[in-house]
């Protein structure tokens, strides 16, 4: 056992798998799964720029609207999601943002659509680690109403709503795996999963809602359907609407905490408005 209660890495300031530190990352940080996404998400800002690239986690830094902002890449999965949460939090980070790709398994959501998580059915692995499982993985309210009104006013066609994260894109996504072998209970769930109303399929989202309401961080997702397992569609689409939806709501959630502090609220709501 260490004396310290942080990391066991040398570097006290920079972090051992993201390395950046403080000094490099804005308070909203935008979380991709893919490192090659990370040019596409700092086009649609004022300005930006690479300040870390390591393993799967690139990060970069700029102005949205002139609000500050910044984006990690994530990798795929929650394990990874979960790595640049804790070490995203550890220099600063208050708002987290899950920006992506997804399967879409209702009929009124077609590919290019965005779904925006209101909360995630924890179907991975990860967050078990943290906490028992019927803890919920809900998004933070403000976020969900900032991504909404983005979307709104970017004019995407968009769906809020239940997502499932899960660790396997075959079997836990009741797709097909190799020579056709199907994972136990796979066709059931997902089956299941319609009838409940849940939205999507996606890798990461519910490890990041969680592990942020567990340290009061703010946080939410939003993602664009390539895949509709309704119709058996798939098409990499609109892959920039995810991410001018997130980058927007950045700066809308700036201009909402500027009208939390001029206000007597203690958090954002709906009475407040927007202009």
């Amino acid at each position: 056992m260490t004396d310290s209660a942080g990391s066991e890495d040398p570097k006290e300031d920079e972090q051992y798998h993201l390395e950046v530190t403080d000094e490099d990352v804005a308070d909203s940080v935008l979380l991709p799964g893919d490192p090659g996404r990370i040019e596409t998400i700092v086009d649609c800002w004022d300005n930006g720029e690479v300040v870390a690239d390591h393993r799967e986690y690139r990060t970069a830094t700029g102005t949205t609207d002139g609000a500050p902002i910044s984006v990690t890449s994530t990798g795929i999965g929650s394990p990874g999601a979960a790595i640049a949460v804790e070490e995203l939090a550890r220099v600063g980070a208050d708002t987290l943002i899950r920006v992506g790709s997804c399967g879409a398994i209702q009929p009124e959501t077609d590919v290019g659509d965005l779904v925006i998580t209101s909360g995630a059915v924890r179907q991975e692995g990860t967050s078990d680690e943290y906490i028992r499982k019927d803890y919920p993985a809900v998004a933070d309210h403000a976020v969900v109403a900032a991504l909404a009104a983005a979307a709104e006013e970017l004019g995407y066609d968009y769906h809020v709503g239940l997502t499932a994260s899960t660790d396997s894109f075959y079997a836990g996504q009741s797709r097909e795996g190799f020579r056709g072998y199907r994972g136990r209970g796979s066709e059931e769930l997902i089956e299941e999963l319609k009838r409940a109303n849940v939205l999507n399929f996606e890798m990461e989202a519910s490890a990041i809602l969680t592990l942020a309401n567990i340290y009061g961080l703010r946080a939410g997702a939003v993602c664009t359907v390539y895949a509709d397992r309704t119709t058996g569609e798939f098409e990499v689409t609109g892959e920039q609407r995810a991410a001018k939806t997130a980058s927007r709501a950045v700066s809308l959630l700036a201009e909402m905490d500027e009208q939390v502090a001029e206000s007597d609220a203690s958090e954002w709501h709906a009475k407040l408005g927007l202009e």
